[in-house]
């Protein structure tokens, strides 16, 4: 844990879509999205419930008194699949806070209560010793344990949030899901954009090469060259590229990362970082 004026942002899953464990995705890791924001003295909150969220819990002590706020961005599996193996929830000291969009006419605990149930799931959340309570949340301004929350809707397939929160004069955005305008490369959506000006670090999605985009230009996802687009018109200081294609290789994100490096600089994005499992960035508030 960094000081008492810093945030901790941690990676515990990065990959999109589904989870992988080929021999050639070792090195960036193949849980799905997960990200935990943490400071000394206050509750920490986790972008995303992906199958990261299992090694996070792993590392916890069990049966600590633990509150933990969760900022899930939708309902896809790969942002929910890791929530029941949230080891702290064998707990009954654990109290977790799940916020998120609503879908459709169903609240997040009708949406959940039907995704972990039987038959796809052998015990529902009620089952568990823990605490489970959920917030529905879409175009809102919260706090959580002092931490200033703002979710907005972001383009993708079906209703998502992005989310940014400040804390000790820190703020990180996350927008792993976000649909690239077709025919329009340098137009960002001005909800995108306003989570996301001037923050210190933007976790961004980069998920398809541009010659994927081409052969998937509705699926929901963008471009890293995109992902650079956000953060300069943001004025973002660093971004981390994020929610990786399980079809892209550790070397295949090495060359990934050098190239965006390169075009991030001339676009005035100070520094690009790729999203690797266990990466801890401690961020202090700038001068």
């Amino acid at each position: 844990m960094g000081d008492e004026n810093s945030i901790d942002v941690s990676f515990h899953g990065v990959r999109g879509s589904t989870p992988c464990s080929c021999p050639t995705v070792q090195r960036y890791g193949g849980n799905t999205s997960c990200v935990s924001v943490e400071a000394a003295g206050h509750d920490p909150i986790v972008f995303d419930l992906g199958t990261g969220l299992r090694p996070w819990g792993c590392s916890m002590t069990l049966g600590d008194p633990l509150t933990v706020h969760a900022l899930v961005t939708h309902l896809h599996w790969d942002h929910i699949q890791g929530l029941p193996f949230f080891t702290p929830l064998q707990s009954g000291e654990t109290a977790l806070h799940v916020y998120g969009p609503p879908d459709a006419d169903r609240s997040m605990a009708e949406t959940f209560a039907q995704f972990m149930s039987p038959p796809y799931f052998p015990i529902g959340v009620g089952d568990l010793p823990a605490r489970v309570e959920f917030h529905d949340a879409h175009h809102d301004d919260f706090d959580l344990d002092g931490t200033s929350v703002m979710a907005r809707p972001v383009p993708h397939c079906g209703k998502t949030n992005g989310y940014r929160v400040t804390r000790n004069g820190v703020s990180v955005a996350y927008v792993p899901d976000h649909q690239q305008p077709v025919g329009r490369p340098d137009f960002v959506d001005p909800a995108v954009l306003e989570l996301c000006r001037g923050v210190d670090v933007l976790i961004h999605d980069a998920q398809f090469w541009p010659d994927e985009f081409e052969a998937k230009a509705t699926w929901g996802h963008c471009t890293p060259e995109y992902a650079v687009e956000v953060a300069a018109q943001a004025g973002v200081s660093t971004l981390v590229l994020f929610h990786h294609d399980p079809s892209h290789s550790d070397d295949d994100l090495d060359e990934m990362t050098e190239r965006i490096a390169a075009i991030a600089a001339c676009r005035g994005v100070p520094s690009v970082i790729c999203a690797t499992e266990g990466l801890k960035l401690s961020v202090a508030a700038r001068a």
